[in-house]
Order: C-alpha cells, then sequence, then structure tokens
C-alpha cells in the first residue's frame, strides 16, 4: 500500500474540489462536501494542523468509494 501524503484541511478541499465535490456548508472547523452522484464526507479545517492519516484514509476508502 502507498504511503498517505501529508495534506492540510484546506488543500483536500482543493483537491476535492478538482473531483467535482463542493462545499455545501461549513459549521465551525468542519466543511461538508457533497458531489453531484451524492457522495458526502466532511473535512476538518483546523489552521495550519494537518488531517489525520486514519481519517484521510477513511474519507479515501468509505466516504469517496476509492482503493488505495
Amino acid at each position: 500500500m502507498p504511503k498517505l501524503p501529508v495534506i492540510k484541511g484546506r488543500e483536500l478541499i482543493k483537491f476535492l474540489e478538482t473531483l467535482d465535490f463542493n462545499v455545501t456548508r461549513t459549521k465551525g472547523f468542519h466543511s461538508r462536501l457533497k458531489s453531484g452522484d451524492g457522495r458526502a464526507t466532511f473535512v476538518p479545517v483546523h489552521g495550519s494542523k494537518d488531517v489525520p492519516k486514519g481519517l484521510l484514509r477513511k474519507i479515501i476508502r468509505e466516504d469517496l468509494e476509492m482503493d488505495l
């Protein structure tokens, strides 16, 4: 399995927007993104902190329905 990159919340949101996800709402430090085909995910945006690798793996596998 390839290593996951270290990525910040804002960078992850920009990447997901290239995959046709749109920010539907933001509450506090969390943004909800939804795609046209019904997939949805939450992304934490805590300033300059990185997204934890376990959460990134969960977003990729379960929310985006992709394989690593």
